[in-house]
């Protein structure tokens, strides 16, 4: 197929802090293609009402995904809890449905279990971007507006949340190197280099 067909895709899933939102977007304008970001937020995930109150559909649907991996992940109040199979498989079709629609447009797409969706879509790179703790909680913090303490707490907590919705939903685990064409260390290898190598990789996918 084309690359008419199948415009180039780089999906990017990170550890907490390691990057993903300045990577992904400066090697979307380096590709000119678009950014598609995180289904669900920092803050929305950690229940911040503020978050929340930005996009309540989309609250609402975390509020469903996090229901279905139990009491301890549920931050969110007063909603319905996901109790059956037939909810599970629309919220699995909505995000599906959602990352195939992006990958017709290309670009880059954050999260949303790209890697495992798009695993045998051509012109893809799929790529797992991670870093010292410490690293990752003081980049966040400042991305945020949040104290190094609330960071570190979030980081925690974020990162159990996101690698068990993906393994309620779609059975894998986001944090494996496995599903990945290309692992970055962010404390070691700098933004820049980072933004080079992957529009590298993709622009030579196929070659």
């Amino acid at each position: 197929m084309s690359e008419a067909t199948n415009p180039p895709v780089v999906t990017l899933f990170e550890l907490y802090g390691a990057g993903a939102t300045t990577i992904g977007e400066k090697v979307a304008e380096r590709l000119g293609l678009p950014f598609h970001g995180q289904a669900f937020s920092s803050g929305q995930i950690a229940g911040d009402s503020g978050a929340a109150a930005g996009d309540e559909e989309n609250t609402a649907v975390l509020s469903n995904v996090l229901s279905l991996l139990g009491g301890a992940y549920n931050t969110l109040e007063d909603r319905e809890v996901v109790g059956t199979q037939e909810q599970k498989y629309e919220l699995i079709a909505d995000n599906t449905r959602k990352v195939k629609q992006y990958a017709q447009q290309g670009g880059v797409i954050m999260g949303r279990n790209g890697a495992v969706i798009l695993a045998d879509r051509p012109n893809s790179l799929h790529v797992l971007l991670t870093g010292d703790v410490e690293d990752r909680v003081k980049r966040a913090a400042k991305r945020l507006g949040i104290s190094d303490a609330e960071s570190a707490k979030r980081r925690a907590s974020e990162e159990d949340v996101r690698r068990q919705m993906s393994k309620t939903l779609y059975g894998w685990d986001p944090t494996s190197p496995d599903r990945y064409d290309m692992l970055i260390n962010t404390s070691r290898v700098s933004i820049d280099a980072a933004v080079n190598a992957i529009v590298d990789a993709i622009q030579h996918r196929n070659a």
